[in-house]
């Protein structure tokens, strides 16, 4: 998901490992090895998630998806957190997986799926505030960075960034994303625990400092004081213009520098992220008026948002000589668009699941069917499964977290069970989602080891278990 130095190809497995076309036939012997962490040696222990996985194994009869959801669901509570208490407080460092660094969007995201267990088990409930208390202190160290060290005093790797680099973090890709995931989390964990004491004066002065950087990020009297170039490569990895991007029209949208997959914009109006900033503003309003009775940030965070869905209802869509009225990916303003989807969240595909837009929405429908098509650029279908990919991994790779996405989000059986179907069958031999894999052999895959789309696959699993138990068989 990263930048491509990260990428790697780990080669073919041996013979045999091989994908049927979207079956849910194993590709492995009835015995599946233990891959998962040794329990002695996981950084965290949810009793309740373990609980979950034992209830899923003893009611899904099929052994390859029972031994999927036991190794992929709790793979960020078993590799990737550090809990700490410091001052008092939960304190939670979440690294994304082979990259030793915290992402505002991954981190949110890896923990997400077990807030619905938070009431019931008080120690995964203060892991998840330690969380929230993390990205409070590294909005309020840099809004304009998407990663982050667990070590204060450390330097980025990337000394050629000509950005203004701060101790500590370590990327500094401006997303809007990594903005409205924190306030995403905080909303959720608020509302399902009914918990207080994250929400404290710095966690105020986060949320007016988003709002601060949204607004600067529209770009309506100057530029702005974000810019980033780097020596690279990778054309995907830096940004024209002086580090600002390519221009825009000021028209009450926010400029997003860089996509969740860390790669730079075409168009700075980057729409799925917009319509996230829209819901998360008027979260985060309405945790201002009840925590704070501060009514005058919260219409000015109400303000911005009916702003930027306005220009969304203007300026984001477009007509498809096939589809109608879609959704653009990117926009500037001035006319332009790009028509495609990203694997990474936001993507248009996934808005619904971040609760940006509905699924019913006539528009939303429209650009579902584009995207799952070829004549969206980037989606590939082959011999082994077809899906939406991307530029970060290149051509003909397909991402598991775009199909656990599209599954999500879908309102057909018969597609739900086909992305279950699709997902089970690429793993190749792991039992691990990856990051992407070629469509035509799931052997040749990137990263091994992401977190991120191992937790978001079990998600999927469990909601499939608890709402439509019947398409697991």
């Amino acid at each position: 998901m990263k930048r491509r130095k990260f990428i790697q190809n780990t080669g073919l497995l041996g013979a045999g490992v091989l994908a049927s076309k979207f079956s849910f036939a194993s590709v492995l012997a009835p015995e599946f090895p233990v891959v998962r962490v040794a329990a002695d040696k996981r950084h965290f222990t949810s009793v309740s998630v373990d609980k979950a996985i034992q209830t899923f194994q003893a009611h899904v009869a099929d052994k390859e998806l029972g031994w999927l959801f036991e190794n992929c669901f709790p793979n960020t509570l078993d590799t990737t957190v550090t809990y700490s208490v410091k001052n008092g407080r939960p304190d939670t460092y979440v690294i994304t997986g082979d990259i030793d660094a915290m992402w505002m969007r991954d981190s949110s995201a890896q923990v997400w799926p077990y807030l619905q267990f938070v009431n019931e088990d008080p120690k995964l409930k203060d892991l998840i505030a330690g969380v929230i208390n993390r990205q409070t202190h590294y909005v309020l160290k840099d809004p304009y960075a998407n990663a982050f060290y667990n070590d204060p005093n450390k330097v980025g790797e990337w000394k050629s960034d000509k950005t203004d680099m701060k101790p500590g973090v370590h990327e500094r890709k401006w997303e809007i994303d990594s903005l409205c995931y924190p306030i995403r989390l905080a909303y959720n964990y608020w509302k399902k625990t009914g918990d207080k004491s994250p929400f404290d004066a710095d966690w105020k002065k986060a949320i007016e400092l988003i709002y601060k950087t949204f607004v600067e990020q529209q770009r309506k009297d100057n530029k702005g004081p974000y810019h980033f170039q780097r020596e690279t490569t990778a054309p995907t990895d830096s940004l024209p213009m002086a580090g600002y991007g390519f221009p825009v029209k000021p028209v009450g949208l926010i400029c997003s520098a860089f996509r969740p997959s860390d790669d730079a914009t075409i168009y700075p109006f980057l729409i799925p992220s917009n319509f996230f900033a829209v819901s998360s503003l008027r979260q985060a309003a309405e945790m201002l008026v009840a925590l704070y009775n501060d009514n005058a940030m919260a219409g000015r965070l109400t303000a911005l948002a009916n702003e930027v869905e306005a220009a969304l209802k203007k300026y984001a869509t477009k007509d498809h000589p096939i589809y109608g009225k879609i959704f653009a990916f990117e926009v500037d303003g001035f006319g332009s668009a790009y028509l495609m989807d990203d694997s990474n969240v936001p993507s248009l595909l996934s808005m619904p699941y971040l609760g940006a837009i509905k699924a019913d929405d006539p528009i939303y429908k429209n650009t579902r069917k584009f995207i799952l098509s070829t004549d969206n650029p980037f989606f590939f279908k082959g011999k082994a499964a077809e899906g939406v990919g991307g530029p970060h991994a290149g051509a003909d790779m397909i991402w598991p977290m775009a199909i656990t996405l599209q599954g999500i989000t879908s309102v057909s059986d018969a597609e739900i069970k086909k992305c279950i179907a699709m997902l089970k069958s690429t793993h190749a031999g792991k039992g691990f989602m990856h990051e992407s894999f070629h469509k035509d052999d799931p052997a040749k895959f990137t990263r091994s080891w992401f977190a991120w789309a191992n937790t978001l696959f079990g998600e999927f699993l469990w909601k499939i278990y608890n709402e439509k138990p019947a398409l697991l068989k």
